[in-house]
């Protein structure tokens, strides 16, 4: 089973030529490579990460369902850490609204 997990853009920079940036999850922040949608985003946006990159940009509504989905999952015992991470990615998404 494949997961990405989506995280918000803090920074971009490049590395070598290649576009790496700063995203936050939840309140981990990780260094992730945005080669595959470089042209497509910028700080603040949400992306889907897998292993270290970033597959594809989607919208705030689309991380939250998916933070809510994680959220659900993680009455898994085994999969805890993605409840931690899903309910800080939600609370810094509802402290951010207007």
């Amino acid at each position: 089973m494949c997961l990405g997990i989506p995280g918000r853009i803090l920074e971009i920079h490049d590395d070598r030529a290649l576009a790496m940036g700063q995203v936050d999850f939840g309140g981990v922040r990780r260094e992730v490579c945005l080669a595959y949608v470089a042209d497509q985003v910028r700080p603040g946006d949400y992306v889907v990460v897998h292993v270290g990159f970033a597959i594809s940009r989607v919208d705030e509504a689309e991380a939250r369902r998916t933070f809510e989905a994680l959220k659900e999952m993680s009455a898994l015992e085994e999969l805890d850490w993605m409840r931690e991470v899903a309910e800080r990615s939600l609370a810094e998404q509802e402290a951010r609204a207007p």
